[in-house]
């Protein structure tokens, strides 16, 4: 129609930035267990300004910080940006200076200079509090204040915003993707960092294409790489069309290495076209490696490589076996459930080994959207699942795992999270028995206000 006004749909509705740094005591229904004590940190994009390119891309706003600390049953709220370089140049001219994914539309006075927005999630570490994005270092924040402290410059280079810290060792492993001083190339490395927070290796090979590699799975000895058919192309976006779009004619792999081997001895193994935005977790028995992973039929968000539209799929949780003494480099697959989910998790102490209990958003509503109306648990060991829905349209987070002690049994404590109330137009944050989901929140704390879709967030024990 002439005269029509697009909306982007990443700048709308609870996509849409909230602005204001607030600080709140927030009032409480139910019960927030005396035994949760500590900060759910979240993270996720808020452009500071109305962004440059008009087909913004949600991926690419600011970070900003959300905060639920919890005490004596008492629930407080704190939100602020990650004053990252390109924050802090934008904020200077108070306007948008980047073009997010579109480079060509960058303002000259913002060439050559960082773009990092740490909007992605947030990870403790050896003392250190790191908000990431994958095309950036890791950005440390003070915790609680969540002031800047800047990049970790150790890292010298690009880390993914899924590094996995090893419950044995306290290590923190991680890899880099479109690493190399070309723009969107099929470079790759992978990293060490030691309990203290020393890197202790980084190693660099290529990828067999360039491609937008998320997140990646890592097991007792093992690290599992995958490359999958969301492609990126330079070319592509100096011609104006995406620089990150699905061809899957390509064909999917997954690269294992031991993680103390040479680079040079990973084996690539074969999948068929799909995508896979988070793992679950993965292991190791019997010479293989099993892992859980949520995986889409297409890669959704993204456009194909001529520019039209993308395909409209959900990922439902499947099974990858890598036989690791067998001839074959072909990954057998297994669906495990039929509900659509994403931002799978479990319980961290046991990431990289056998486990029993896994947790996800879900969408009951089978819209094939990113926007998740329940809260599930997965029984791998019967099968059995659990699940919440909300009603009138709210939507979940991410939920994340609290053991009830350090020493409880897996899956023994709770699940935090952050819900949009659609009809108030405003969220909470909830608190669920992680074996008990279906019975709904035990205790809820009230926000005046919304907190905008985001990606991830962790929780931090006092």
């Amino acid at each position: 129609m002439d005269g029509e006004v697009r909306i982007n749909p990443y700048l709308s509705g609870n996509f849409a930035p909230v602005r204001s740094e607030d600080d709140f005591d927030l009032p409480v229904t139910g019960e927030i267990p005396a035994g949760l004590r500590g900060t759910l940190y979240r993270t996720g994009p808020n452009p500071q300004f109305q962004p440059k390119d008009p087909n913004y891309h949600w991926f690419t706003g600011d970070g900003m910080l959300h905060a639920f600390r919890v005490e004596d049953g008492k629930v407080s709220y704190r939100n602020r940006y990650v004053r990252t370089p390109k924050w802090e140049l934008e904020h200077e001219h108070g306007r948008a200076l980047f073009g997010g994914f579109n480079p060509m539309l960058t303002d000259p006075v913002a060439a050559g200079k960082d773009g990092g927005v740490a909007n992605t999630n947030i990870l403790w570490h050896a003392g250190r509090l790191l908000a990431l994005e994958e095309g950036h270092m890791p950005f440390e924040v003070a915790p609680g204040t969540m002031a800047p402290k800047g990049y970790a410059q150790q890292y010298q280079g690009r880390v993914t915003a899924h590094p996995k810290i090893d419950p044995k060792t306290g290590e923190m492993v991680w890899f880099g993707y479109g690493v190399g001083e070309a723009p969107l190339s099929a470079g790759m490395s992978y990293g060490v960092t030691d309990a203290s927070g020393v890197v202790t290796r980084r190693s660099d090979f290529q990828a067999p294409y360039s491609s937008m590699i998320h997140d990646f799975l890592v097991t007792e000895n093992y690290v599992l790489f995958p490359v999958l058919p969301l492609t990126g192309s330079l070319e592509r976006a100096m011609k104006g069309l995406p620089a990150y779009a699905w061809e899957p004619e390509k064909a999917g792999y997954v690269g294992v290495m031991r993680r103390d081997a040479d680079v040079s001895t990973i084996r690539w193994f074969n999948v068929p076209a799909c995508y896979v935005f988070h793992p679950m977790n993965a292991h190791e028995a019997d010479g293989k490696i099993i892992a859980e992973v949520a995986r889409y039929d297409a890669a959704p968000l993204f456009p194909m490589a001529d520019g039209s539209p993308g395909l409209r799929t959900a990922a439902r949780l499947t099974r990858w076996t890598f036989d690791l003494s067998g001839a074959s480099d072909a990954i057998k697959e297994e669906a495990i459930d039929d509900l659509d989910c994403e931002f799978p998790r479990f319980d961290e102490r046991l990431a990289g080994s056998a486990y029993r209990h896994g947790f996800y958003a879900g969408d009951t509503t089978d819209a094939k959207s990113i926007k998740l109306n329940a809260i599930a648990h997965l029984d791998l060991a019967t099968g059995k699942r659990q699940v919440h829905a909300f009603t009138g349209g709210d939507m979940t987070s991410e939920p994340v795992f609290t053991p009830r002690s350090a020493d409880a049994p897996e899956g023994d404590g709770w699940l935090t999270a952050v819900v949009y109330r659609a009809a108030e137009d405003r969220s909470d944050f909830v608190v669920f028995d992680a074996l008990d989901v279906a019975k709904g929140p035990i205790g809820m704390a009230h926000m005046p206000r919304r907190v905008p879709f985001g990606f991830h967030g962790n929780w931090v024990a006092d």
